[in-house]
């Protein structure tokens, strides 16, 4: 069990016998006789529905321990994502439903931990930014200022903006929660360009 209070994102909770992995939170302080709140956003596992409840900060809530296991994805199956373990070579279907947005990262070969409860994958861990190749732009244009963006699709299918001074071929960090371009990445092109 666990407070309310201490409750952050990517945990994962039963609650009334379903489980939901937590999305956002927020805690707010109390005034005078009021006490404070925490505001959440889980999404069921198994359903993917958001639920947008709040609770008293000492609430105590039930966490479920998770067995977290490294695994290499490998390819997609209709509404699955197949990963494997390494060490058995146990093949494994995530439902695309339990990565999220997330699941237009997924390149095969990419090493991730899963984390599993009862058997079940509840959950899969990407790293914050991963550097993608750009597959289509405009030619780079090197202007006066840094501000100015243009639309480009990514090798992974993505379409973002990023700055007028990067071109095809060229790799760039994106933030894995936000989609959103964070930077070119200098040197090498990745492979393939």
């Amino acid at each position: 069990m666990i407070a309310a209070s201490e409750l952050f994102e990517g945990m994962v909770l039963r609650i009334e016998g379903q489980i939901y992995k937590v999305i956002e939170v927020e805690a707010k302080a109390g005034a005078a006789k009021m006490g404070g709140v925490v505001k959440t956003k889980l999404i069921n596992v198994r359903t993917g529905h958001a639920w947008s409840p709040h609770f008293r900060p000492h609430e105590r809530l039930e966490e479920l321990e998770l067995d977290r296991r490294l695994m290499e994805f490998l390819y997609f199956e209709e509404e699955n994502c197949i990963f494997m373990r390494s060490d058995t070579f146990e093949q494994v279907a995530v439902p695309k439903s339990v990565l999220g947005p997330e699941e237009k990262f997924l390149e095969p070969g990419m090493q991730l931990h899963v984390d599993f409860f009862e058997g079940e994958p509840l959950r899969v861990a990407f790293p914050d930014v991963i550097e993608v190749r750009v597959a289509e732009t405009a030619p780079p244009e090197h202007a006066q200022q840094d501000t100015a963006w243009k639309d480009a699709k990514l090798e992974n299918g993505l379409n973002l903006q990023i700055p007028m001074f990067v071109g095809p071929g060229e790799v760039v960090r994106v933030d894995v929660k936000t989609g959103h371009y964070l930077e070119r990445v200098r040197g090498e092109r990745k492979r393939g360009a």
